[in-house]
């Protein structure tokens, strides 16, 4: 091991090597062993020392003073505008504590929703959504959800289409230095934004995408993009840019598979011998199912993509050893299952799955490490122990359980029932940010009894809540890094002191624990020491079990990286399953890649029936392209995770006018009296938010672009309660993709934009909200 670098710490964009001054993060700088690292770290200082850092147990005057004569329901005021009343650790742990007991007594632990989600921590100990589970179910369990808002459809869908856990597939997707050695074309439907591959879901020890696309690059690899916005594709790979109207890739992946179809240029063979239910999607392209062939032409009308562009590019496609990837954000939409199994009977008709530098990706690019990099071994993590609670809601049904309790859904063939929901619990996530229709979800989060939320600023979320409960930092607590995907173990000493009041959450839970009676069986007797230990010494067996050595944790967790093998350095995705399906049989139905799955046929859901097919977003179905021309996108910016830190430097510097940036073509600014610098008003019947203006030919005609993560700050005195930051979820529906997977479905929202001309208002999430003295 070498010599340690001092202030060593990991998060989900990198490791960083920390200055401290007067006992605050001064800089956060990059590992010397990365060789393309990410900007990201810059928000670090500025986000943990900024104004809006909870620094004390906080409970909103509402509903404090609602326990005065008992208890009476949410207490007066209304979430997400009331005043807060900071209290001492012991008073809000003993009001959250005979909350808890309250709930479970009155109502049953069905009753308590634990909404903890995601990307919280790249620690494998303080890791939020595992410690509050953990803390849960020691006292009966709760609600818990179902899939996530990243990639849910493909959660949902891919199991049936080639079998296996689609997390599976993301980790055995072929890897990129293969592609740089034997494609000769990727063609990206949703392109392969780099901003997502300097990220990945526990850590992301190197960033080695950008390596291997210059790889790409320079072996001549030629790449077709397929977004509206150019930006969804490295500038140095010299793609062709073919903007597709927004949610028309389905109708573009069938006038390719016709061409294939007319011109016999399918791969008969392989349909015939590794894939089962070709027949009727045949039928389906060719018209005969409901009288329309899915033509070049057909296509075309959809897409705004030439016939001709088409139909040469299906020509290349089968010319070529082609890969064809699927961004994560073409089944966040609606109807999203169908781009999915579409792209992959696509890669199935070219006959190329399981061959190096060919086949189908969905999901490459989601992350930094699909494609780039996988864990040799399962690491040590903090058991949740069992959840006696049976109930889950699909993630994004969170606004449907809270607004209609007891309403009935389809759901993957089943029919849920949705719980009643008292307590909300929410930790790690940031709900105002990911979920749709946020003025719906601001009347949802009116109606549990309790709401509690853990974080470490003052986010819209935590503004929503009854009892604020302030936590540490992952640099202000000891822990250990192994992202989900890496092969790099990171040591993440404590570095500075919690700000204030912040304590770690398992100090909040032992805390808690103790008024309930389950602090055994909480913490089994080991402090956070003693878990460490613990979970250090599971991932060393389990190093140990695939043949190699880890250091003790005392000079680990004082030293440097620990870097383990790569397991699979050229691996080929599906590659032993074309080599002999009868011996290594995909796990669907039939073992072999159902293009048509009966077990879905079966379920009965229309809107997703066994094969893929062609359905028009709901917003166009409704006519409502007359009033709200311009179709919204929006994704995952280049200056932050998601909306963490979006107080940072980095952050801000990037935002116009104090709001997020939105990109609208110059043809549509000029209609508009657009330019940019402008602020202006996105709106539709969902929602309106200020956004600052950028001009730009990298956004389709027809489209704007607007970045997600910035801080949702609602107006309760403008129309709509208009959001003073460009946060889009204020204009996405809330309905999901299908009955089938009841999946996210924001990117099918149609919007108008106009020059915003009254008095500018100021961006107030970034401060703390307003405290009274009780």
């Amino acid at each position: 091991m070498s010599k340690p670098p001092a202030k060593l710490t990991s998060n989900h964009w990198g490791i960083g090597l920390v200055d401290v001054q007067d006992g605050r993060i001064s800089n956060v700088a990059p590992h010397p062993s990365d060789p393309a690292p990410s900007p990201l770290n810059g928000n670090i200082p500025g986000a943990l020392n900024g104004a809006a850092r909870i620094l004390r147990p906080a409970v909103r005057e509402g509903w404090l003073r609602g326990r005065t004569g008992g208890h009476t329901g949410t207490g007066t005021g209304t979430r997400g505008q009331d005043s807060f009343i900071e209290v001492s650790w012991d008073r809000a742990l003993d009001l959250l504590a005979a909350e808890l007991t309250r709930v479970k007594t009155t109502h049953g632990n069905s009753a308590i929703y634990a909404g903890s989600y995601g990307w919280s921590s790249a620690g494998r100990f303080h890791h939020a959504q595992s410690q509050l589970k953990r803390f849960l179910n020691t006292l009966g369990g709760f609600t818990r959800s179902e899939g996530n808002y990243s990639y849910n459809a493909a959660l949902a869908t891919m199991p049936h289409i080639l079998g296996g856990g689609f997390r599976t597939h993301l980790e055995q997707a072929t890897r990129w230095n293969v592609i740089a050695a034997h494609s000769d074309l990727v063609v990206a439907f949703g392109g392969l934004a780099m901003r997502n591959m300097t990220l990945s879901d526990g850590g992301l020890a190197r960033h080695r995408v950008p390596g291997h696309l210059a790889d790409c690059a320079a072996n001549g690899v030629r790449f077709v993009c397929l977004s509206p916005l150019r930006r969804d594709i490295d500038a140095g790979l010299g793609a062709q840019w073919l903007p597709p109207r927004p949610g028309s890739d389905t109708a573009v992946m069938m006038g390719l598979a016709h061409t294939l179809l007319e011109e016999n240029l399918h791969d008969t063979a392989f349909l015939a011998r590794y894939c089962t239910g070709f027949d009727s999607i045949e039928s389906y392209l060719r018209g005969e199912t409901d009288g329309e062939a899915k033509t070049a032409q057909w296509a075309a009308e959809i897409s705004g993509i030439p016939a001709d562009r088409i139909r040469s590019l299906a020509r290349d496609m089968a010319a070529s050893r082609t890969m064809i990837t699927c961004a994560a954000a073409l089944q966040r939409a609606d109807h999203g299952e169908q781009p999915l199994w579409m792209a992959t009977t696509l890669a199935a008709m070219l006959g190329q799955i399981g061959l190096p530098g060919g086949g189908v990706t969905i999901g490459m690019g989601v992350n930094g490490n699909v494609g780039a990099m996988a864990r040799p071994f399962r690491w040590g993590a903090l058991p949740q122990g069992r959840n006696p609670v049976e109930g889950f809601i699909p993630v994004a049904m969170l606004s449907e359980m809270l607004l209609h309790p007891g309403s009935q859904h389809p759901y993957q063939g089943q029919t849920l029932t949705l719980p009643d929901i008292a307590l909300v619990w929410w930790a790690g996530g940031n709900p105002f940010h990911h979920h749709q229709d946020l003025n719906r979800l601001t009347r949802a989060f009116q109606t549990p009894e309790t709401v509690v939320v853990n974080d470490i600023s003052w986010t819209s979320t935590a503004r929503h809540a009854d009892i604020v409960l302030p936590v540490a930092a992952t640099l202000e607590r000891n822990d250990f890094g192994a992202g989900h995907s890496d092969n790099i173990l990171v040591p993440m000493p404590k570095i500075t002191e919690p700000p204030g009041e912040a304590r770690t959450e398992f100090e909040i839970y032992t805390a808690l624990a103790a008024r309930l009676g389950t602090e055994a069986a909480f913490t089994e007797g080991l402090d956070e020491d003693g878990w460490l230990r613990r979970l250090w010494s599971e991932t060393q067996e389990a190093a140990k079990a695939a043949g190699s050595a880890l250091p003790e944790w005392e000079d680990f967790i004082s030293g440097d990286i620990a870097e383990l093998p790569d397991p699979a350095p050229h691996q080929v995705f599906l590659a032993d399953f074309r080599e002999d399906p009868e011996a290594n049989p995909r796990p669907t139905t039939s073992g072999l890649i159902e293009l048509t799955s009966k077990t879905v046929a079966a379920m009965g859901h229309a809107d997703c029936p066994g094969h893929p097919i062609w359905a028009e977003t709901r917003d166009r179905s409704a006519g409502h392209a007359a009033r709200y021309p311009l179709a919204l996108l929006s994704g995952q910016p280049g200056t932050r995770l998601h909306s963490q830190m979006d107080n940072g430097a980095l952050s801000m510097a990037a935002k116009i006018a104090g709001r997020e940036p939105v990109l609208i073509h110059p043809k549509d600014a000029a209609t508009r009296g657009i330019s940019s610098g402008d602020v202006v008003e996105l709106f539709n019947d969902r929602g309106r938010c200020l956004a600052g203006a950028e001009v730009t030919e990298d956004v389709m005609q027809g489209a704007v672009f607007l970045w997600t993560g910035a801080w949702y700050d609602p107006d309760p005195a403008a129309p709509q309660n208009r959001d003073r930051h460009g946060n889009p979820n204020t204009l996405t529906h809330d309905a999901r993709s299908s009955s089938f997977s009841q999946s996210p479905a924001s990117h099918s929202a149609l919007i108008e934009i106009r020059k915003f001309t009254g008095p500018v208002p100021d961006v107030t999430v970034h401060s703390p909200p307003n405290f009274t003295v009780e």
